[in-house]
């Protein structure tokens, strides 16, 4: 199979360009190689590959790529918190105008099989029951709630702290973030796509992705680059709220797998949802103490508080991914964290102080 991947020199995109040259597939690599990721300069992991460094709302450029291609991995866009709002015009303009114009020239070559890396933050808050109540969608934390300390999210109808559960593909979607906002509109995109031209969409909605070559001291970066950041300067790595909010961290290995088993899997009819997760959930606070005894470092710091778009508990059902592509996750928590505390990461394009 040869398979046009975006973002192929990022964290994930690169992981899994890496897995399909050696199960035997042809890769055409694709990286914009933005400056805020990458400094403008392929990190030494991309010399395998004969990457081509374009953007893929190059609408030329893809006209030129694509022919004779059997599918797209797409991993490129811009990833995590930001910095404040006045980032939502970038996102979106990558996320969203970069998926349209990919989508497009995809119609245009005839290629109709599509993997699209889509994330758990579409859920907004996870899925939780009441026992008075069953299934219910929490109440907004309130600001006054946190400032006190209490942080697990309540009944609408009672007011009785919920439980949180297992989250399948078809809860509620409530995206809370600019970033957030623009995967669910690339999960729209392609739906429609699909819809119009007949092809098949896999949305994998990956939950909290760690491993080799994630990205560290930016303003993108995830939860455990910036513990890890953190200790190896020496100081305690600072968790938010009490600690115990809940999380599935899945190593990029076993991402880069669930796109390998899309990518070979018959294509479904429209776009089918699926999470990529670990099935291992663990808390914000157990990540930062196993990975701060890995490094001989500092206790974590649980300093309170927590950021707009931060949620309470995410816990993915991962039965869909077995059923429909035969995916369980290899790497377990203990294993992969400790392994974490020295993998090669990607060098920031500027460090912060």
């Amino acid at each position: 199979m040869r398979v046009l991947v975006t973002g192929a020199a990022g964290f994930i995109g690169s992981q899994v360009a890496d897995l399909l040259v050696a199960e035997g597939h042809q890769v055409v690599a694709l990286d914009a190689l933005l400056p805020q990721a990458h400094g403008g300069a392929a990190p030494e992991w991309c010399g395998r590959h004969d990457l081509v460094h374009g953007d893929v709302r190059d609408a030329r450029l893809l006209d030129r790529l694509l022919p004779g291609v059997d599918a797209v991995c797409h991993q490129a866009a811009m990833v995590g918190h930001g910095v404040d709002p006045s980032d939502a015009p970038e996102y979106a303009n990558h996320n969203d105008l970069g998926t349209a114009v990919l989508l497009a020239a995809m119609y245009r070559a005839g290629v109709f099989r599509l993997v699209l890396a889509s994330s758990m933050v579409v859920y907004g808050e996870g899925r939780y029951e009441c026992p008075d109540h069953g299934t219910v969608r929490p109440a907004s934390r309130r600001a006054e709630e946190m400032v006190a300390g209490r942080y697990d999210p309540t009944c609408p109808a009672c007011g009785v702290p919920l439980s949180p559960a297992l989250v399948p593909e078809d809860a509620p979607l409530d995206p809370r973030s600019t970033y957030a906002a623009t995967k669910l509109a690339q999960e729209h995109l392609a739906a429609a796509w699909a819809r119009q031209t007949g092809g098949g969409a896999w949305a994998l909605r990956y939950h909290n992705v760690y491993g080799p070559r994630m990205p560290r001291d930016t303003p993108y970066a995830g939860v455990a680059s910036l513990f890890r950041s953190a200790l190896a300067a020496g100081r305690p790595p600072r968790v938010l709220e009490d600690g115990h909010q809940r999380r599935d961290f899945v190593h990029v290995t076993d991402v880069a797998r669930a796109n390998l088993l899309a990518l070979v899997a018959p294509p479904p009819a429209g776009l089918v949802p699926v999470n990529v997760c670990s099935g291992e959930p663990h808390t914000v606070g157990e990540l930062a103490r196993t990975l701060a005894v890995a490094m001989g470092g500092p206790e974590p710091l649980v300093v309170g508080g927590a950021r707009a778009a931060d949620v309470r508990h995410v816990v993915a059902d991962p039965r869909r991914a077995t059923e429909l592509l035969g995916y369980t996750a290899r790497v377990g928590f203990a294993e992969g964290v400790a392994a974490f505390a020295s993998d090669p990461l990607r060098e920031p394009a500027a460090v912060s102080a």
